[in-house]
């Protein structure tokens, strides 16, 4: 009896390895039609998910897009966007900035190839992505351009929008993904707001070889650190999910409750707006989990979950177009899109088209550097077991816990006490009587700082909307306690102003 016991169960655990070995089957042989087919889905699906979600992208702030909101889709609809909205695609066109620079100089390209053409591009950019872009301006350079020290917006959405090109590049290879992206990455963001980009670009890896959308989420954040605040987030995502496997809002509901005190990006401590990669990565895990790869599922509540609603059901529909490939995208999604394949996104000479066949030859050239083959028009990929990268966490032991104002001592000088750790003073250079976004001028204000009276700081802050900082002033890591900080402008003019708004004071938890 004990025998037959004995037998039953060894063969009911091959049957559970064999189910087993059959769920987690991995593709790792490609034609070339194949490839490309899957590298479109994935660039198409940003495009579709980044047009649809822009009506109501930060119009829903800490709740969800009401079902009854309208968002247009029609035919003809992407074009129309791409040329009457083309700032919608900064997604694409940061993108597409890292590619471009691969294709000049090859795969080998130094950052600060990557760093300088991102820093003096035309387009005007917001967040990490412009407090990275001022640093480099000003002497700052990566990875120190990302650092939570040197940049507020650290944690920020940016690089988690902007490295789809390299898991897009890196089919089946999300430790390659990991590494082409991580100088990159540390341009404009530390942390969490790298391990946003890390993932995303592991899960784009992993959708061109295994067809369940639960295996790319899971196996995908294998690469962040279980220690990390962005793993523990995204982990609570996947075990609501199985909690609440037909209840999207009640997941929504769970990330609300835990995940949405903004910590780093000024513009969101003490307001409803969020723009920290972890929160917003959860509602692309979101639309992911719960559309188990149906490609309209999956848009809508990426889309309806709030906050940063084009962006994230772009890099949704992004790993799904990889998954599914471009030819099982739903026509639907696709009516208009073959007349805009051949638009150049704004402040690019790149159309879709286009990058479609550069994707295409570096991920070719990626596989065979990474111990993969390609003869003729078959294709064998290196399979790679995701493997953490290394832990960075940001704004460690600072904690919002007051606003303050400002006191003008005089017309161009300024002061404020606080008790704390650190601060952060908002505000902006602004020409008078009109906006800094049209000003096409060259003034910089020349500024002074100091804290505790020790020996002042010059900084310098540009009208021009493009090169300008981001926040005024700041400083973390002081020793806690009180502070008195003074700031002076050094060359005051009749003709601009400074906006100085309210200082966010950070201390240590208690």
């Amino acid at each position: 009896m004990e025998k037959i016991f004995l037998c039953l169960l060894i063969l009911l655990i091959a049957c559970e390895n064999k189910n087993s070995e059959q769920s987690i089957s991995l593709k790792s042989d490609f034609t070339k039609t194949e490839l490309l087919n899957k590298i479109k889905g994935g660039w198409a699906g940003q495009v579709i998910g980044v047009t649809y979600g822009g009506p109501t992208e930060f119009r829903f702030q800490g709740t969800l897009v009401n079902e009854y909101v309208p968002i247009p889709w029609y035919e003809g609809y992407i074009k129309k966007t791409m040329i009457e909205n083309p700032g919608l695609y900064d997604d694409l066109y940061m993108d597409l900035t890292f590619v471009y620079v691969f294709e000049k100089y090859g795969l080998n390209a130094p950052t600060a190839k990557h760093a300088a053409a991102y820093a003096t591009a035309d387009y005007m950019l917001w967040h990490a992505n412009q407090a990275g872009r001022y640093n480099i301006l000003n002497g700052i350079q990566p990875p120190q351009s990302g650092h939570w020290l040197n940049n507020p917006h650290a944690d920020d959405i940016d690089f988690q929008i902007e490295s789809d090109f390299s898991g897009l590049m890196s089919p089946g290879m999300p430790n390659t993904a990991a590494s082409i992206g991580d100088s990159i990455g540390h341009i404009m963001n530390y942390g969490d707001g790298w391990y946003g980009g890390v993932y995303v670009s592991a899960m784009y890896a992993l959708a061109f070889v295994s067809d369940d959308i639960n295996y790319v989420v899971k196996e995908g954040l294998k690469t962040i650190p279980a220690q990390s605040t962005f793993y523990q987030c995204i982990n609570d995502v996947i075990q609501w999910h199985d909690k609440f496997p037909n209840d999207w809002k009640q997941t929504w509901f769970e990330i609300q409750r835990k995940w949405t005190d903004e910590i780093g990006c000024p513009d969101g401590v003490f307001r409803p707006f969020n723009i920290d990669a972890k929160l917003n990565a959860a509602y692309i895990v979101l639309g992911l989990l719960y559309g188990q790869g149906d490609f309209s599922t999956t848009i809508n509540i990426a889309a309806h979950a709030g906050q940063d609603s084009d962006c994230n059901p772009s890099s949704a529909c992004g790993i799904l177009g990889a998954l599914l490939g471009y030819d099982k995208i739903p026509a639907n999604w696709k009516q208009g899109l073959a007349e805009a394949e051949d638009l150049d996104f704004k402040y690019t000479t790149m159309s879709l088209n286009e990058v479609y066949q550069l994707s295409l030859k570096h991920a070719l050239e990626v596989i065979q550097n990474n111990g993969g083959k390609v003869e003729g028009d078959k294709i064998n990929i290196a399979l790679q077991t995701p493997v953490a990268v290394r832990l960075e966490q940001s704004f460690m032991n600072h904690f919002p816990v007051a606003q303050i104002v400002v006191k003008q001592n005089s017309s161009t000088e300024y002061a404020f006490d606080f008790e704390g750790n650190g601060f952060v003073v908002r505000g902006e250079a602004l020409p008078k009587g009109g906006s800094n976004w049209s000003y096409t001028g060259a003034f910089v204000y020349k500024t002074e700082i100091s804290i505790d009276d020790t020996k002042p700081e010059t900084v310098l802050l540009p009208v021009r909307f493009t090169t300008r900082r981001h926040e005024l002033f700041w400083k973390y890591e002081l020793a806690p306690g009180n502070h008195k900080v003074k700031f002076k402008i050094l060359n005051p003019s009749s003709e601009y102003f400074l906006n100085v708004g309210g200082v966010i004071v950070y201390q240590p938890k208690k």
